[in-house]
């Protein structure tokens, strides 16, 4: 058994929700461990927890970006649940209740299942710490034990798109409703780099669709931001990994994962002096305050 941390994580990796984008972190890790920066901490946010699991397994690059292209497609959103109509246009006759969901969960479940096996959190070679939301409450819900695959669906699990999870006789939906960015989660970490995505708002609203993503799309980016705003406040120190793709990636586009694992390590070339720098600094400090 590798999990929970012995000491005090030196570096994590704090990926939030970006859809297919946040597969970028497989790109970042191995510049960061062909440093000697290899993450002893791994937080993730819904697609951030799905590929943060295979950095936190071990996989190598080849072997993670094949696991993701068949974890995540644009099918996964195509299996619909035909009562879902029904229960919409008249709850009272067809049960509309919590568990509601437009799309069927049991083509991801299986594809989840299929990459991670029966490993369970506690056991992995780097911890993973997985970020969903109860749906009662509405608060942020950090998994540490269990299994990976349970964990990994309750995470991405998109309310009214796909159903809750049940864990530990909670009912799960997608870490981006509490928490899209999860610094926090790392607080008990020397160094915080983070892969963020800020939504992109719509460039006119001329369907009802487009109206509620505007409104979701902007207290999603307000709420990221005010997490990292709030963890530098509370002394965490934190830097921010910037991916500058040149290009719009949709959330679905698998076909552009190379571009991203590239763009990932790209970005982390481009800013390793910076996180170089940060992580001396903070191991001087950690061996001053040991003296």
């Amino acid at each position: 058994m590798f999990n929970e941390i012995s000491s005090p994580p030196h570096i994590a990796l704090v990926l939030g929700s970006g859809g297919v984008r946040s597969v970028a972190a497989v790109g970042i890790a191995e510049v960061l461990a062909a440093e000697g920066l290899k993450p002893d901490l791994i937080v993730g946010c819904s697609s951030g927890a799905l590929f943060g699991a295979t950095i936190a397994l071990g996989m190598s690059s080849r072997d993670a970006l094949e696991a993701a292209t068949s974890l995540w497609s644009a099918d996964l959103t195509q299996q619909h649940r035909w009562r879902a109509f029904a229960q919409l246009l008249a709850p009272r006759w067809f049960g509309f209740d919590a568990g509601f969901s437009l799309r069927d969960d049991r083509r991801i479940a299986q594809r989840i299942t299929r990459a991670f096996g029966d490993h369970r959190l506690e056991d992995l070679p780097t911890p993973l710490r997985g970020v969903a939301t109860e749906a009662r409450s509405g608060e942020r819900v950090v998994l540490r034990h269990g299994p990976l695959s349970q964990a990994l669906r309750a995470s991405v699990a998109v309310p009214m798109l796909f159903p809750s999870v049940e864990v530990d006789g909670r009912r799960l939906v997608d870490g981006v409703v509490s928490d899209p960015l999860p610094v926090a989660v790392a607080d008990d970490a020397a160094l915080v780099l983070t892969l963020g995505f800020k939504g992109a708002m719509p460039r006119r609203v001329d369907r009802a669709s487009r109206l509620v993503a505007q409104a979701s799309t902007a207290l999603i980016n307000n709420l990221q931001q005010a997490r990292i705003d709030a963890a530098r406040h509370a002394g965490q120190r934190v830097f921010e990994l910037q991916l500058g793709l040149d290009r719009h990636v949709g959330l679905w586009e698998t076909r552009a994962m190379p571009y991203l694992f590239e763009a990932g390590r790209r970005a982390a070339r481009a800013q390793l002096a910076q996180i170089l720098a940060l992580e001396r600094q903070t191991s001087r400090q950690h061996l001053a305050v040991g003296t």
